[in-house]
């Protein structure tokens, strides 16, 4: 999927302004829909480690809270924002809380939801932690939420990605 569009769909950050993946300044985005109440939430840790190894380079995580996949996520951004700190020392973007399915999707979800997985499946995020790895000129894999954000296939998508 090549949409250089994908990274100019605005979003809103945690105080409710308006950003878009332009905006982070990185050349490379790993975009993933995150939630503070899931068993997939130790997932922040290996985040923010390729937060902290690729970011000079062009990289950035940015994290969207979603509360969609059984309430796992149900605090305010300044709750969502302290969690993340305190208890994983992340230094990433976290925005403000969005809906990646259904109707209500941000567009910027909707965009990314196109994109199939290693499987050939795209549509519907399936969980808390789903990644897409957004490059400069808007290509985007995806990776499914059971995949650890430090999965060699995900370390070597970042690399080839900021290589280009």
């Amino acid at each position: 999927m090549t949409e250089p569009a994908l990274r100019s769909i605005p979003f809103s950050d945690s105080d409710g302004n308006e950003k878009t993946l332009d905006d982070l300044g990185a050349e490379v985005v790993l975009v993933v829909n995150v939630a503070s109440r899931c068993g997939l939430t130790p997932q922040y840790a290996q985040l923010e480690e390729l937060q902290r190894e690729f970011a000079d380079r062009g990289f950035s995580v940015i994290g969207f809270p979603c509360n969609q996949f059984m309430g796992q996520e149900p605090g305010s951004a300044e709750e969502i924002l302290e969690f993340c700190s305190t208890t994983y020392g992340v230094t990433f973007p976290v925005v403000d809380k969005v809906k990646v399915n259904g109707r209500n999707a941000t567009d910027l979800y909707k965009a990314l939801k196109k994109a199939e997985d290693a499987n050939g499946k795209s549509g519907r995020v399936e969980w808390n932690f789903e990644k897409f790895l957004v490059a400069p000129d808007g290509g985007v894999q995806r990776f499914r939420p059971k995949m650890r954000p430090d999965d060699p296939k995900i370390v070597t998508a970042i690399e080839t990605a900021l290589a280009r």
